[in-house]
């Protein structure tokens, strides 16, 4: 099995200092990304659910003709803030690379305690448990936000939605409450499919992007001297 020409706690600390930066940066493009697009997302995820039957008798069904009547009949409807439904929960999501990186660092560690390099196999492992703890984690919000941008719930007597907090809360109680704690998971076997092997894959190239790059950088310094 390859491994690493760097010292691995070495290349460890040194990955991490040139991370923290770009995980800033990272997150900081995460949060005009969710702003910008949540009103795509909005509409996109109510054309999906179009024509779908719903056991849940508080759920409203929807009748759009394409996307611009359903932009339209929001508008009209419930008012143009309603485009941003989940928001909340999406800009909290946005600390779903931060958690992955963080439990990737901290399994890296752990295992560089044993041995002085890793192997490729241990960096596609680590990433893959780091990105299922951080998509176990994060889950529930996901839910939340699938269910807020549908928005044709009836959360309150009024028919109105509640402020973005509370209604966070008052739905993960209500699927708590209806369908147990795992009601929070439901899909989670699929998501995990979806995103463990993407992010598995990229810490492996990351990984050796970043031997490279300091090897490129240590061979310069020793020119220079």
């Amino acid at each position: 099995m390859r491994h690493w020409r760097l010292d691995g706690r070495q290349q460890s600390l040194k990955g991490y200092i040139l991370l923290s930066p770009c995980l800033l940066l990272f997150l900081w493009k995460g949060v005009v990304n969710v702003l910008l697009t949540t009103p795509l997302w909005v509409v996109n995820t109510r054309l999906k659910l179009q024509g779908a039957k719903f056991r849940n008798e508080d759920i409203v069904p929807t009748n759009y003709k394409g996307i611009i009547d359903a932009f339209h009949q929001i508008i009209r409807d419930e008012g143009i803030l309603a485009l941003w439904n989940g928001t909340f929960p999406s800009l909290l999501l946005v600390f779903n690379p931060a958690i992955q990186f963080m439990f990737y660092e901290g399994l890296k560690r752990q295992v560089l305690k044993k041995r002085m390099k890793l192997s490729s196999l241990d960096v596609f492992i680590i990433g893959a448990v780091s990105k299922a703890i951080a998509t176990t984690v994060t889950y529930p919000m996901q839910t939340v936000q699938s269910i807020l941008r549908f928005g044709r719930h009836r959360l309150n007597p009024e028919n109105r939605t509640l402020g973005s907090l509370r209604n966070v809360l008052y739905l993960l109680h209500q699927r708590v409450k209806r369908f147990g704690i795992m009601g929070l998971y439901k899909g989670l076997e699929a998501k995990l499919l979806q995103t463990v092997l993407t992010a598995a894959l990229m810490f492996l190239v990351y990984e050796k992007l970043t031997a490279a790059t300091l090897t490129v950088m240590g061979l310069k310094n020793a020119r220079q001297h």
